[in-house]
Formats: C-alpha cells, sequence, structure tokens
C-alpha cells in the first residue's frame, strides 16, 4: 500500500533518512565486529541503493505525470485536445491534474466554438451574392466562393490556381477590372450577350504573417436600375412641381390681363405684362439649368494662376480669404471650377451666415490641392449630409415667399469635381457651420512653370 503522502512531507522523510539511516547502519556493522573502513564500506553500499528505492517509489508518481503532460503537450500542438489524465499521487499532483483537465475541456469547447464559427463564415461567404476572391502571395487563388466560380471560372474550383490565368480568358472590361488596384464601378458583356454593371474593389492585408489579396465583384444592375427609377420620380417630381408653379400663375395673369383688355382698363396691363415675363424668365432660368447639368463638357484642364483666379472670383462673389493661396499654380479648368465655387458661396450666403464669416481657404496636401468654402451657418443634419450630394434633392424649402432649389447647386460641383478626377466632402465645423471642401489633383510635373489664364473663359 503507498502513502499518498505531500510532495514536501516526502522530500523531509527523505532527507530524515539520508541522515539517519546510514549512522544506523554503521553502528550495526561496528557491533558485527567491523572496523571503520568495512563498516564505512557497508554503510555505502547499503544506503545508496535503499534511499535510491525510497526515491524511486516517492518521485514515481511526479514521473508519471511529467510523461503524461509531455504526451498531452504533444497532442495539444497537434490539435487533439481530447487527452484527460488520471488523478493519481500527492494532492499537489492531483490538483495538477485537475487543472489540466479543465484546461482541455476550455480548449475543446472553444475548438467548437471556433469550428461552429468558421462553418458559420464559410456557409455566408460561399452563399453571398459577392464574388469574392482571395489570393496568397503568389497570386495563387485560397479562397473563392461559388459565386467567383460561377463568374470566372464557369462554376469549377479556382482554388490552387494562378490567379492572372483564370482572368486571362475574360472580357478585357472585367479582366482590366480584377488586375487593377483601385475601385471602380464598370459595365461588361458577359457570355450570352447579357450586359452587367459590376463594383469592383481590392483590399491588401497581412493572414498568417503573410501579405493577402481580397478582391470583391458586386453585381450593381439591378441597384443601378432601381436608383435610375427612383431619379427619374424625382426629376418628373421636380419638374411638375416647379411647371405647375410657373404656369398656373401665367395662367392666372393671363386670364386677368386679358379681362383688363377686354374692360378696357389698360393701365395695369403692363404691370400684368412684367409679371408674367417674370414668371416666364424664372421658368427658362430653371430649365437652363437642367440643360447645363445634363451637358456638362469635358475639363479643359491648364495651369492656374492663383491670384488671378481669386481676383476674378471675387468680383462674382462676396468672400474672404482664410490664409495665402499656395505658391503652386491650379490645375484645372478654370471656368467650370469657377461655377462651382460660385454655387458654393452663393449656398454660404443663403445658408444664413454672416457674410463675413463666409470664407475660402486653400491647402496643398500630398498630390493634391484643397479648395474650402467655410460659413457659419445652421450647418446640416446627419441624414441631410448624406443625401446632399445627390441630383434634385435640395434643402432649401420651397413656399410662398421662396421658389425653393432645384436641387442641382451641389450636384453639380460634385460633377465638375469628379470630372477633375477629384472628389468633394461637405462636414459640419465646430461651432457651428459648414465646411465643403474640393480636393482636385496637383498639375503635372512637366506644367509646375506657370501658364498662366490670363482671361477667365465665360
Amino acid at each position: 500500500m503507498t502513502l499518498n503522502l505531500p510532495l514536501r512531507v516526502r522530500a523531509l522523510l527523505s532527507l530524515a533518512a539520508a541522515a539517519v539511516l546510514p549512522p544506523l547502519i554503521f553502528v550495526g556493522a561496528r557491533r558485527l565486529g567491523l572496523a571503520d573502513i568495512p563498516a564505512i564500506a557497508a554503510t555505502t553500499l547499503l544506503t545508496l541503493p535503499l534511499l535510491a528505492w525510497l526515491a524511486s517509489r516517492w518521485l514515481a508518481p511526479l514521473l508519471r505525470l511529467t510523461r503524461a503532460l509531455e504526451g498531452a503537450v504533444l497532442s495539444y500542438r497537434d490539435g487533439d485536445f481530447s487527452l484527460n489524465l488520471r488523478p493519481d499521487g500527492p494532492r499537489e499532483l492531483v490538483q495538477l491534474t485537475q487543472l489540466h483537465a479543465g484546461l482541455g475541456l476550455a480548449l475543446r469547447e472553444q475548438r467548437q466554438h471556433l469550428a461552429q464559427r468558421e462553418l458559420l463564415l464559410d456557409t455566408v461567404v460561399q452563399n453571398t451574392p459577392v464574388a469574392l476572391v482571395l489570393t496568397a502571395p503568389s497570386e495563387r487563388i485560397a479562397i473563392a466562393n461559388l459565386a467567383a466560380r460561377q463568374l470566372l471560372g464557369d462554376g469549377r474550383s479556382l482554388v490552387g490556381l494562378d490567379f492572372a490565368t483564370v482572368i486571362a480568358e475574360l472580357p478585357e472590361t472585367l479582366r482590366e477590372a480584377l488586375a487593377g488596384d483601385g475601385d471602380r464601378l464598370f459595365t461588361v458583356t458577359l457570355p450570352g450577350g447579357t450586359e452587367e454593371t459590376f463594383h469592383h474593389s481590392t483590399r491588401s492585408f497581412r493572414l498568417q504573417g503573410q501579405p493577402h489579396r481580397l478582391r470583391l465583384l458586386r453585381r450593381m444592375t439591378r441597384e443601378l436600375s432601381r436608383a435610375e427609377v427612383a431619379t427619374w420620380k424625382r426629376v418628373i417630381r421636380v419638374l411638375s412641381h416647379e411647371l405647375n408653379n410657373s404656369l398656373a400663375p401665367i395662367s392666372s395673369l393671363a386670364h386677368s390681363g386679358a379681362e383688363l383688355a377686354r374692360r378696357g382698363n389698360t393701365e395695369r396691363l403692363p404691370q400684368v405684362l412684367a409679371s408674367i415675363g417674370e414668371r416666364a424668365a424664372h421658368l427658362h432660368g430653371f430649365l437652363s439649368g437642367y440643360a447645363s447639368f445634363a451637358k456638362l463638357p469635358a475639363p479643359r484642364r491648364e495651369a492656374v494662376d492663383w491670384t488671378a483666379f481669386l481676383a476674378r472670383l471675387a468680383t462674382l462673389g462676396e468672400f474672404r480669404m482664410d490664409g495665402p493661396a499656395p505658391p503652386e499654380p491650379g490645375w484645372f479648368d478654370p471656368a467650370q471650377v469657377e461655377q462651382a465655387l460660385l454655387n458654393l458661396i452663393k449656398n454660404a450666403h443663403e445658408s444664413g451666415s454672416d457674410p463675413a464669416e463666409i470664407a475660402l481657404r486653400l491647402t496643398q496636401a500630398g498630390g493634391e490641392q484643397r479648395i474650402e468654402v467655410l460659413d457659419r451657418g445652421p450647418g446640416m443634419s446627419e441624414a441631410v449630409l448624406a443625401q446632399a450630394l445627390l441630383p434634385f434633392y435640395s434643402t432649401k424649402r420651397s413656399d410662398a415667399g421662396s421658389q425653393g432649389g432645384t436641387g442641382l447647386g451641389l450636384a453639380l460641383v460634385r460633377e465638375i469635381a469628379e470630372a477633375h478626377d477629384g472628389r468633394i466632402a461637405l462636414s459640419n465645423r465646430d461651432g457651428g457651420g459648414l465646411r465643403v471642401a474640393i480636393s482636385l489633383p496637383r498639375p503635372p510635373a512637366s506644367h509646375h512653370a506657370l501658364r498662366t489664364t490670363g482671361a477667365m473663359r465665360a
């Protein structure tokens, strides 16, 4: 029967045995008549095996647990968390085995949860309508979901294939989009003659220490069709509203003028005719605005001297400069950018801002020149900010005292910015007011030598 003694007690007993046994054996040997040297030799020969046997007996549970832990660690390294250790030996070792059992259970549960999450993620990835392709550093395809296989490989598996080889036989537009690094919207004619619009986006990231690239292709045909229908409905509503607002007064005034002429009361006829002319001019301006938005020509970019450009702009709209103009010339179509800035300055004045707080700020950062129009009006809510750049969306009310807005001012600014390969951003300012920023590419190196535009195009 093995005593289940704690490790500390076993160590103390071992030390006590090592201290007591040699003298006892030596005394016994002397009583048997052995001399000193033979007695010492007999003591050594008897003590060492006895102490070794005691040590092996008392350390056996620790050695067994050590070997078991070594096997468990190797199993964990191989992903097997099912190994359980049998409680054995001193209390300390029993407690250690119990803790190990708890660790194994926790790892098994965690692995089960990870497996379930991986299964869920794989199900979502495989069944999403977005075509997804993940490539490894060698541009070998690591993951391609069902949509990607149907679009790029006629349904066959793409894993392990070279990405450039897979896209080599695709239509040119689709191949160029997948080979590029930027996000873009494009239309391609697929086999069978169907025309589809896609949005392509790509991102690079590190996975398990290795660079990978994720490419996403989303079909946008239905979304764009719905957006186009919604836009046309909005256009019809705006046009109908504006035409009714102008034609109803014109009809009424024409009837009043005819009645005055019938009665011979010609004194008020000039006033009536003038009102008809004003309403007709307003309607002409409204329709001209829509026509100019629809027929915006491609920009004719050139190097623009900021000093001359700003001097011209100051004669058309009231604003102050916030900071100096950049020494480097601009690179844009001066007539179009002038129109965009006039729209923004006009909006700033109509926002109710103090005219003295309406400012223009010019900065340069990286490869962009940034033009900001600042005001101290009420700003915009988050909902309005999200839609303010959409065509035909107006933030101006149309009531008895106002004609409202056409919803084309900011949309035209956006169209001009994007035609210059730039962008527009709206944000509320700290302390109140709105910031509208137009970012335009800086001039190429070959145009750093200024070619001033002495006279602005009309």
